[in-house]
């Protein structure tokens, strides 16, 4: 469901201490929730409670930005909201002003996709787009009091929960028993909540955040990593039902192989898989043999793993993404406990999941920074995270945006003598070219670049500045000195652009009431809370010139990514949205940039594993690791075919999309080969 969480890479948390919202006392009672991101606190939501009336405050900020909102609704004598008024903004700045109204049998709301109604007969749980956790709970609480703990959900879909566990938590001594619940139904993936024996509202958990009743912050990690466990275990019981590991060889049959140095799709043949790898390439007229088992490719594309160079990889990123023939992901910043243990349930099967290559991310302290990484205070800290990452076994380091930039060149000297890679944000009050100059082999997203061209030395890019201020790019003369000088100074260092496109495109072009343009080839199969989701702006946009000026930035980005690539300036691509679709979608955007469709599929594939040093990645050869894809038609004519995907192998364990997305509440888009395994007489 739409709770008010940061799009990319933030956290929440409350605390409460006392009745629950369907309190029949008049006497207005408070409840007071600690807001805590990696067990740092970023912020609050407090509630007040006056018979069937709340009221809801909440606010957190972490990376300069997060949202804040004020809520107040109303329930019925069965706990289901009657009315419900949302005002506030978004994490990234959009506006909100949602309401919901319910009279006898008629729902009537309006959120930022528009205004809607419907004629609910029977008891329904209103699904507000933009409000804070503390939704969770009203909609746990009434789905508790009904028998089958299941209830239509409105605009769309059916919501459920269940008990899983219960567990005991403390406060300075004072032990206290709760429970924990998932509710699904909305979304993807279910929302983890805890309770007290009461059923009142104690925490809402996830791995990376956490709302919690105040006074047991200290409980925070535990919690967080329950809700680990539990996404874990549900990953871990689709990986058991749809992982297919099958004996002796696997012989594709009638595909025609993707040949990156040929920029070209092969002759129709079959591919042999055997222990992981693929074993030879075949005649297609050769007989599949006794024992081994036959997947009809039926003419298809078969197509090398892709890889999304910057990810931010939890258990359900592994699973969409290996689904979406991404098979190698480059996380640009993660916990580094949580991300050790799944990348070694991955690597044990447990969980699906793609071959995961970790860039440490390294932060200075500051009342904005980014609650990710390791923070630093110091020049001499900032080295003794860089050797962290170095005696980890990290091939590289992420600087990000409260870094002091005048230390950035000795971390980029230590990384260097570690065989690491260094590469990142350009840090507050600096710009590109001091970052090029200290020793970056890598800038990520695009923006970092460009603002260094339109803003002002004092002027402070850990704020949501850096994003809003790209209204300013119309009016840049890309053919200007400083322009020109950049891409030089980056061509003569060999300094590869990371752009993240897709949420520039996203970001800029993205507006209340209209479907992202991004998603047009596949949000009809989706779960209703994504296409609602989809309707929504990331920023505000408040008039016809900053309309304007947000699409004309947008072209100018596009016009210095292909400056950028005609000068040679190699092009990394990432998406920091989750990969899977995201990253089919990065890729497309690229072709504003001159490539081909098959220079796509070689720049996210055979490039991307020379770029990371993956000598048996890449492409589909003898003796390389099993990582490929199949599609029915053929991308390197429309590269939109690389979406519809009819299987994928990831180490020779064969998954078939079809069969999985309905697990996930997502339709279909193709249907799965024919499998057969000859018997031997």
């Amino acid at each position: 469901m739409r709770l008010l969480l940061c799009g990319v890479m933030l956290g929440m948390l409350f605390g409460c201490s006392k009745p629950a919202p369907t309190s029949t006392s008049e006497t207005p009672s408070e409840e007071h929730f600690t807001v805590m991101l990696n067990g740092n606190r970023v912020g609050h939501l407090h509630v007040m409670t006056a018979g069937s009336q709340i009221s809801i405050d909440y606010d957190y900020k972490s990376n300069g930005r997060g949202p804040a909102s004020k809520e107040i609704l109303s329930l019925d004598a069965q706990g289901l909201p009657t009315a419900w008024q949302i005002n506030g903004n978004t994490t990234f700045g959009n506006s909100i002003s949602e309401q919901m109204q319910r009279s006898a049998e008629q729902v009537s709301w309006q959120d930022a996709t528009g205004a809607d109604q419907k004629t609910v007969p029977g008891m329904a749980l209103y699904v507000p787009q933009n409000s804070s956790p503390y939704s969770a709970y009203i909609m746990a609480k009434a789905l508790l009091d009904t028998p089958a703990k299941m209830l239509p959900a409105l605009p769309a879909g059916q919501l459920s929960i269940e008990k899983l566990e219960s567990l005991v938590v403390d406060n300075n001594g004072s032990e206290l028993t709760v429970s924990t619940y998932a509710l699904s139904g909305a979304d993807l993936d279910p929302d983890y909540l805890v309770l007290d024996e009461q059923l009142r509202f104690f925490a809402f958990i996830n791995p990376r955040f956490i709302v919690i009743r105040e006074g047991f912050e200290a409980e925070e990690a535990q919690l967080r990593q329950r809700s680990a466990n539990y996404s874990t275990q549900r990953f871990e019981a689709i990986q058991a039902e749809f992982a297919h590991r099958y004996d002796g060889v696997v012989r594709i049959r009638n595909v025609r192989v993707f040949q990156p140095e040929q920029l070209a799709l092969s002759e129709p043949v079959s591919v042999l898989v055997k222990d992981g790898r693929i074993e030879r390439i075949a005649p297609l007229e050769e007989a599949t043999q006794p024992g081994e088992t036959e997947i009809a490719g039926n003419g298809g594309s078969l197509l090398p793993g892709l890889y999304d160079m910057h990810g931010h990889v939890g258990d359900d990123d592994g699973l969409m993404n290996v689904l979406a023939g991404v098979t190698s992901i480059r996380d640009m910043g993660n916990s580094l406990e949580v991300l050790g243990e799944l990348i070694g349930k991955i690597d044990a099967g447990i969980l699906a999941g793609p071959r995961i290559s970790r860039y440490g991310m390294i932060e200075g302290k500051s009342p904005t920074n980014n609650n990710n990484g390791i923070l630093v205070e110091t020049e001499a800290q900032a080295l003794a995270a860089v050797q962290t990452y170095a005696d980890n076994g990290f091939p590289g380091i992420k600087i990000y945006n409260s870094m002091k930039g005048e230390w950035v060149p000795a971390m980029a000297e230590l990384a260097k003598a570690r065989g690491m890679r260094v590469s990142g944000h350009v840090p507050a009050f600096s710009n590109a070219n001091a970052m090029i100059k200290a020793g970056y082999h890598e800038l990520t997203h695009i923006n970092q670049v460009m603002l260094g061209w339109v803003l002002q030395p004092d002027e402070d890019t850990r704020t949501l500045l850096r994003l809003t201020a790209l209204d300013r790019l119309p009016a840049l003369d890309l053919n200007s000195e400083p322009v020109q000088y950049t891409l030089q100074l980056m061509r003569d260092n060999n300094v590869a652009m990371e752009p993240t496109l897709a949420i520039h495109e996203r970001l800029l072009l993205s507006r209340n009431g209209e479907t992202q343009r991004a998603v047009l080839d596949y949000i009809d199969n989706m779960p209703p809370g994504v296409q609602r989701s989809a309707k929504v702006s990331m920023v505000q946009v408040t008039s016809p010139e900053q309309d304007a000026a947000y699409r004309g930035a947008y072209e100018q980005i596009v016009k210095t990514l292909t400056m950028m690539r005609e000068k040679g300036i190699f092009i990394v691509p990432g998406t920091d949205l989750g990969g899977a679709f995201t990253l089919h979608r990065e890729l497309e955007l690229y072709q504003q940039l001159g490539f081909s469709p098959a220079e796509l599929l070689k720049l996210a594939s055979y490039d991307m594993a020379k770029y990371m040093g993956h000598t048996e990645l890449g492409s589909i050869e003898a003796g390389k690791l099993a990582d490929f894809f199949l599609v029915p038609n053929d991308p390197t004519v429309d590269f939109k075919a690389v979406k519809t995907i009819s299987l994928v192998s990831r180490g020779g364990v064969f998954y078939y999309p079809s069969d999985v997305y309905p697990k996930l509440g997502i339709k279909p888009f193709t249907d799965k080969p024919a499998v057969r395994t000859v018997m031997v007489e």
